[in-house]
């Protein structure tokens, strides 16, 4: 409702803006005396500019009680300028700078109105409502709020899924860029997790409620979105902080040059309090109070977009001062699902009825390695009626057609020749997990089985060398195998045999080490070390816990937004500096020519409000995509 009613004033606020533009042109066509031009320039002002003057003086008030002090801001220099031309008989100069820095004020609005758009247009996309299937199986529609963990929910073809759950009938796709960035809509099936706020595809399916809805990962979004947008980088909470300060600082100028300059300059009353006003305008940090946050927000909604959520501007403006990044290695560096990457079997045996007979084997077990085995080589449907026996910490055993067959791991074999035992070495030095497949108690066969790095894992990693940033993997795998994965994938240094409690400790390490220190991690035992890191980077599709703890989430689980996050912070560093220089160099000069030159208010206004154009223009280039981006540079 408040933001309703704020909308209704901006509107009414921009409507009598015009109107007063509009009234001022026609006093100057018209053929009227003098003094009836002054009153309809001083009526278009008030017009025009009442809401800035209220603004500016509202707002002075506020944070003078506040802060018990005195703390004024530019929208008040605008206000004695433009009464003081008034009192000049400027009249009609009056009302010009009311236009200018009112039609600023109105850009300024908008540019950052933009980039909050960018991102609190995903509030509009919050389901409200959801078809709840009763106890009696009749679909009932209710609000979001009314549902609870274990209900049963029916989503339509093209509707919106109303909250986090699992599937339990049916089939569909489903387009989650809302949550992950991505476009290409994802096959979904019986047992797999869908989202809320998810757009449903073609199929109609029903689904169990697994989450509490201000607990689903799109109200965690959302969250980040409200921190996001209140959590400013250090140069745009300092610019904010410094401002009441430098319009002071004029203000006290201002007062000098009216009481100081008749006697140490020679300028009469007129002319004392035109270049005075003049100074008051040129003075104004108008530029340089935009130079930072509407940047700063561009660069978190265009994130945001990709899939990228931060919770503050600092943590993205910090990005750029990093020196080290560290990562956990399974499902962040690593798909986190173990494949088969190399095998050989005797070739004296039946190829596929040994390939057979070892997934009939493993399709009795859940082990993950058993999976791996069994996405290999199953190649058609293997029904074999095969009793396994589980070695629990070892492998499987079983009897088959009057054989016997065993996977199991090398030290579980008493007898091995040298053969299998060199290839076992030469597969473990290169960090993958071997198992011997044995006949009769004679090994046949051999698997190397290991857990491959993410696609953009390699093309990160380079990235982060490139700039001199060191590169750390955190693993608890044994130190052969972490370093094999390491040397794979670039990484510079590799912490193995790490327990879960260690990772937090190893952080602070790194940080006294190299200084600012990120930590990138999926899991659980990764919260603790994400939260002590300068920036805790969560992927998106690890636990709630760990997105929680974190300051940034990669919703699609891709290392290169990582890349891109850097590189945005790049960009947000140079074009918040570029903004600050050439708001300075436009304050100096029109300070200088204010004292020191005769120049109108008009003039000063103009290029003032041109320069926080300027600059509002140049933040919103961060909405764009880098070009090298595109090209896929590094």
């Amino acid at each position: 409702m408040k933001s309703l009613i704020t909308a209704l004033k901006e509107k009414r606020a921009l409507r009598l803006y015009f109107i007063g533009i509009i009234i001022f042109i026609i006093g100057l066509l018209l053929p009227i005396s003098s003094t009836v031009r002054v009153l309809i320039s001083i009526i278009a002002t008030i017009l025009s500019g009442y809401h800035v003057m209220l603004e500016g003086i509202d707002d002075t008030i506020k944070e003078t009680v506040k802060k018990k002090r005195f703390t004024p801001n530019t929208h008040i220099l605008m206000t004695l300028a433009a009464i003081g031309a008034i009192f000049l008989g400027e009249a009609v100069e009056a009302a010009l700078l009311i236009f200018i820095f009112a039609g600023a004020h109105f850009l300024e609005e908008y540019v950052e109105g933009k980039s909050k758009r960018e991102i609190t247009k995903l509030i509009e996309l919050n389901p409200t409502e959801a078809r709840l299937i009763n106890n009696e199986g009749n679909i009932e529609v209710v609000s979001i709020d009314k549902l609870k963990i274990g209900d049963r929910l029916q989503v339509l073809n093209g509707a919106q899924v109303p909250t986090d759950g699992i599937i339990l009938n049916g089939s569909t796709s489903i387009d989650e860029s809302t949550i992950n960035g991505e476009s290409i809509p994802r096959e979904k099936n019986v047992g797999d997790i869908v989202f809320g706020s998810t757009i449903n595809g073609t199929g109609t399916f029903t689904m169990r409620v697994s989450k509490d809805s201000k607990d689903t990962v799109f109200s965690k979004i959302l969250t980040m979105v409200e921190e996001s947008q209140n959590n400013l980088s250090p140069t745009a909470d300092f610019i904010k902080r410094f401002e009441p300060h430098y319009v002071n600082g004029v203000l006290v100028i201002f007062l000098a040059l009216i009481i100081f300059s008749p006697m140490f300059l020679g300028w009469t009353l007129t002319e004392t309090i035109s270049r005075s006003l003049v100074f008051l305008v040129s003075a104004s940090p108008c530029a340089l109070a935009v130079a930072a946050i509407p940047a700063t927000l561009a660069g978190i909604s265009s994130l945001a977009k990709q899939g990228i959520l931060f919770k503050g501007g600092n943590f993205l403006s910090n990005l750029i001062n990093l020196k080290a990044v560290a990562f956990d290695k399974t499902g962040t560096l690593t798909e986190g699902k173990p494949k088969v990457v190399d095998f050989y079997f005797n070739p004296e045996l039946d190829g596929e009825s040994f390939r057979n007979t070892l997934v009939a084997m493993e399709k009795q077990s859940n082990h993950p390695l058993a999976n791996a085995i069994v996405n290999k080589f199953e190649i058609q449907k293997v029904d074999y009626d095969i009793k396994v026996e589980n070695e629990l910490g070892t492998g499987l055993s079983a009897t088959y057609q009057g054989e016997s067959y065993r996977i199991a791991k090398p030290s579980a074999f008493k007898i091995v020749s040298q053969e299998w035992i060199e290839k076992q070495e030469n597969f473990e030095n290169e960090g993958k997990t071997v198992v011997f497949i044995a006949v009769n108690d004679k090994v046949e066969g051999l698997i190397a089985i290991q857990d491959t790095p993410q696609k953009t894992a390699i093309s990160a990693i380079q990235y982060l060398n490139k700039n001199q940033i060191k590169t750390i993997m955190i693993t608890g795998d044994a130190v052969l195998t972490g370093k094999a994965i390491g040397k794979q994938l670039g990484v510079r240094d590799v912490q193995a045999n790490v327990m879960p409690d260690e990772k937090a400790k190893i952080i602070n390490e790194n940080k006294e080490k190299y200084g600012p220190t990120a930590m990138i991690g999926d899991g659980v035992n990764d919260a603790p070390a994400l939260a002590v890191a300068d920036v805790g980077i969560a992927m998106g599709d690890g636990t709630d816990v760990a997105i929680e703890t974190a300051d940034v989430v990669l919703m699609n689980n891709d290392l290169g937004n990582f890349v891109s996050a850097h590189k945005t912070s790049k960009r947000l560093k140079n074009i918040v500096t570029q903004n600050i220089i050439f708001a300075l160099l436009v304050v100096l000069f029109l300070v200088y020519i204010s004292l020191w030159k005769n120049t109108s208010v008009v003039l000063s206004i103009t290029l003032h409000e041109g320069s926080t154009l300027v600059v509002l223009l140049n933040s919103l280039r961060l909405l764009l995509p880098n070009k090298k981006d595109i090209e896929g540079e590094l």
